[in-house]
C-alpha cells in the first residue's frame, strides 16, 4: 500500500524515509538514512533506527517523553567484547564470500556465522533479537535476519549449491602442497521425513535417531577447517570419500586419514592428481604386514620415548610401509585382553602369545619417501580432527540440523561449516594470549559476553563496569589498551655519582666514662684557710 502524499510532505530531519507498519499499514514510523551499499554497480540506500513517528500529519521525535515506548526506542545496552573480537578474527572471509555472492547475501551469511558463534544454539526465528542486541547491528546495520527473512534464505542457500561448491574450491585452491590435510566425519541427528539426507546410521541402534554424515577436511598447518561436504546417513565414509575429494577440487596435499578412508576407495583421484598424497594406516591383518615383515623392528624411534619402527618399500610400486610400536600402548592393549578373557574365560596361551606380536603397533602406508619420525607425527597429530568434531557438537551445539528439506540442511550447515572456522579461530587467539591455560574455551566467552557497552544520552557507547580479572582478559585480547607500566630504573651507581663531591662531617670525639687516666696519684691542691705546718728553725 502507498504511502499517503499528505504524510510524506510532512516536514521531518532530512536524510530520512518514512515506513509504514502495522496490521493495517496505517502506521508511519521515519527511519535514519545511515549510508548506502554496492549491488552489483547499484548503490542501494541503508536505513538505520527509527528517530520519530508521523502522527496526525505531525512529526514527532522518538525522544519525546509523550512519545517516549520502550517498545519504539532504540536498543542502548549491547553485546560488545565478543562480537568485536569475532569480527577482527573473521572479517577476511568477507572477501571469500564476495567473490561468490552478492554483498547483502554475504552480509547475511556473515552475521549468521557470527551469530552462532556467539549464541551456541541459537535459533534462527532468534538470530534477528541477538543480531539488534549485540554491536553486530552498529558495525554492519541494515542486515535482513528476520524469522521469515533466515527461513527463505537458507533454503535459497542451498538451492544454489554450486556456489558453496565454489566457496570450498577457492579454499581448496589456496591449500599448500606441504600441508597436511585431515580427512573425518561425523553425524548429525535429522529427524526429518522429507529430504533425502535424512537416514538411519550404523549409530542408529545406540541413538534412536536418524542422522545425516557430515565430512571435514581440516588444514593441520593452519589449524583450522578448509572445505566440508553434506552426504545421508547411512553412507559409509569410505563411499563418500571419493566423491568429497573430487567435488572439492582437492589436488594437492598429504590427506592424512583414517582406516575408514582407504586409499583404495579414492585411487583414481590420487592418480589423476600427481600433486595430492595419502597416508593411511593399514588394517592388522593385511597381507603386506606379513609379506615385508612389518612387525620386525629395526630402530628405535628419535624423539620419542618407547617407540620401535620399520620403514620398507612396497616391491613393484612406489608405495612405502611404515610400521610402529609403542611399549606403553602394548602394556596397555595386552592388560585390556587379559581383563577381557577373564571375565568371559577364553584364555589360551596361543592366543596371548599370537595377540603380542600386535599390540600397541600400528602399520602406515604413504607413496611418499618420508623419514619416520615425520610420517609417525603426522598421523599422531589426528587427534586435532576429533577436537574439530568435538567443538563442532559442543562449544557450537550443532549436534542436530534443526531445519527439513534438503536445501535448507545444505544452507544451514555452510553456515556451520563458516562457524567452525571461526571456533577455531577464536581458539588459536585464547591460545596466544596464553588463556587457553587457566580457562576454558566457554569459560572464556562468557567473559567476553558480560563485556557489554551502553550509550547514555547525549554520551557515547561506553564498556559497563566489570570485574578487573575480566578487564585483564580483554586487555591480553587487545580489546582494552593496556595499563602503562611505570620506566624501569637502571641498575647501578647513578650517572655523574663518581665526580660528584661528598661532604664529609666530623663527629665529636667521644670521652670516655670514669676518672681521667692519672688521676689518682696528682696531690690535690689545699685549702685556702688551713693552717700552715710547724717547720723547724
Amino acid at each position: 500500500m502507498p504511502i499517503p502524499k499528505e504524510v510524506l510532505a510532512v516536514t521531518r530531519p532530512k536524510n530520512t524515509v518514512v515506513i509504514a507498519y502495522g496490521k493495517d499499514k496505517n502506521l508511519y514510523s521515519v527511519r535514519q538514512r545511515v549510508g548506502c551499499r554496492n549491488d552489483n554497480g547499484r548503490h542501494l540506500p541503508v536505513n538505520g533506527p527509527t528517530i520519530g513517528h508521523i502522527v496526525d500529519l505531525k512529526y514527532i521525535p522518538i525522544n519525546d517523553a509523550e512519545l517516549a515506548d520502550v517498545s519504539l526506542s532504540p536498543i542502548d545496552l549491547k553485546d560488545w567484547a565478543n562480537i568485536v573480537l569475532c569480527d577482527r578474527l573473521f572479517k577476511g572471509i568477507q572477501e571469500e564470500l564476495f567473490a561468490v555472492y552478492s554483498n547483502p547475501d554475504a552480509m547475511k551469511i556473515y552475521c549468521i556465522s557470527v551469530l552462532r558463534v556467539c549464541n551456541p544454539g541459537i535459533k534462527d526465528y532468534e538470530l534477528k533479537e541477538a543480531y539488534e542486541t549485540s554491536f553486530l547491528s552498529e558495525i554492519y546495520p541494515g542486515v535482513a535476519l528476520s524469522k521469515n527473512t533466515v527461513s527463505t534464505f537458507l533454503n535459497d542457500l542451498g538451492k544454489t549449491c554450486s556456489r558453496i561448491v565454489a566457496f570450498m574450491r577457492n579454499r581448496t585452491a589456496a591449500v599448500a602442497m606441504d600441508h597436511h590435510l585431515l580427512v573425518d566425519g561425523t553425524l548429525k541427528s535429522d529427524e526429518s521425513r522429507v529430504n533425502s539426507l535424512s537416514e538411519f546410521s550404523r549409530k542408529a541402534r545406540t541413538k534412536g535417531t536418524r542422522d545425516i554424515s557430515v565430512l571435514y577436511a581440516f588444514d593441520l598447518e593452519e589449524m583450522e577447517p578448509v572445505c566440508s561436504k553434506c552426504f545421508p546417513g547411512n553412507m559409509l565414509d569410505a563411499t563418500s570419500y571419493s566423491a568429497f575429494i573430487q567435488e572439492n577440487h582437492i589436488t594437492k596435499g598429504i590427506i592424512v586419514g583414517d582406516k575408514g578412508f582407504p586409499e583404495s576407495a579414492a585411487h583414481d583421484q590420487f592418480e589423476s592428481n600427481p600433486d595430492l598424497h595419502y597416508l593411511n594406516p593399514v588394517k592388522r591383518n593385511s597381507k603386506l604386514i606379513e609379506r615385508h615383515n612389518m612387525l620386525d623392528f629395526t630402530g628405535i624411534l628419535i624423539g620419542y620415548e618407547g617407540i620401535t619402527y620399520r620403514k620398507e618399500k612396497c616391491t613393484g610400486t612406489e608405495k612405502w610401509l611404515y610400521s610402529y610400536r609403542d611399549s606403553r600402548k602394548a602394556a596397555q592393549e595386552e592388560a585390556d585382553w587379559l581383563r577381557r578373557a577373564k571375565k568371559d574365560g577364553s584364555y589360551k596361551l596361543e592366543d596371548l602369545r599370537e595377540k603380542q606380536k600386535t599390540f600397541g603397533t600400528i602399520v602406515l602406508e604413504c607413496d611418499l619417501d618420508l623419514p619416520p619420525e615425520t610420517a609417525y607425527k603426522a598421523y599422531n597429530s589426528r587427534w586435532e580432527i576429533e577436537i574439530v568434531m568435538r567443538f563442532y557438537k559442543s562449544a557450537c551445539e550443532f549436534d542436530e540440523t534443526r531445519v527439513q528439506d534438503d536445501y535448507s540442511v545444505i544452507g544451514s550447515e555452510f553456515c556451520d561449516f563458516l562457524s567452525t572456522i571461526l571456533t577455531f579461530r577464536l581458539m588459536k587467539q585464547f591460545d596466544r594470549a596464553n588463556l587457553l591455560e587457566e580457562r576454558t574455551y566457554k569459560k572464556l566467552m562468557s567473559v567476553l559476553e558480560r563485556a557489554k557497552k551502553v550509550k547514555t544520552e547525549g554520551e557515547d557507547w561506553q564498556l559497563i563496569r566489570i570485574n578487573p580479572s575480566q578487564e585483564e582478559i580483554l586487555q591480553k585480547l587487545d580489546l582494552l589498551p593496556k595499563p602503562e607500566k611505570p620506566p624501569k630504573k637502571k641498575p647501578g651507581r647513578p650517572k655523574g655519582s663518581k665526580t660528584k663531591k661528598v661532604t664529609v662531617v666530623e663527629e665529636p670525639i667521644k670521652k670516655n666514662r670514669g676518672r681521667p687516666k692519672g688521676s689518682k696519684n696528682k696531690p690535690k691542691d689545699r685549702p685556702v684557710d688551713a693552717p700552715e705546718d710547724n717547720v723547724e728553725s
